[in-house]
């Protein structure tokens, strides 16, 4: 006797049921995923299969069509798409500095404001970079001559 066994494919928005468990898996898909656009936005997209597309289609303007196969793993979402997702779905986003890279600056941060013997804040003396402006350089400039008015064709009068 041979018995097979069945499985059936995992999909995670089957089991994320509540607001909570939807943030904290975006919170760590977002943490683990890193840089991977695509893996981020495929999260989005499981976050929003759970709560229902055709719905999130309606409030976003976007197809339910458009939306899975921009917010799919092969998919490439623009980043306006993105925003309009997120906040349809009562989220935000928000950037905040990564701990490893506030390190790395170490002194290149502008100095605050000294206080004088007077107690008056003073602002230190800050060098101005000199930015040079780009020169565009355009071809010979193009000649529009005046068209001829187009005339309207005649209107055939009904044959009585």
């Amino acid at each position: 006797m041979n018995m097979a066994l069945r499985t059936t494919r995992w999909d995670s928005a089957d089991y994320l049921r509540t607001e909570e468990e939807r943030a904290a898996y975006l919170a760590a898909c977002v943490e683990e995923g890193g840089d991977d656009a695509a893996f981020i936005a495929h999260a989005i997209g499981v976050v929003a299969r759970s709560r229902g597309m055709s719905r999130l289609a309606r409030e976003t303007g976007l197809t339910r069509e458009g939306l899975y196969k921009a917010l799919s793993k092969g998919g490439n979402p623009s980043f306006g798409t993105v925003l309009k997702v997120v906040g349809a779905m009562g989220y935000r986003m928000s950037l905040v500095p990564e701990p490893r890279a506030a390190a790395k600056r170490g002194g290149a941060r502008r100095p605050g404001p000294t206080r004088t013997a007077a107690g008056a804040a003073k602002r230190p003396a800050v060098k101005r970079a000199v930015v040079k402006r780009a020169v565009v350089k355009r071809g010979p400039a193009k000649r529009t001559e005046a068209r001829p008015a187009r005339k309207k064709p005649e209107r055939q009068q009904p044959r009585a």
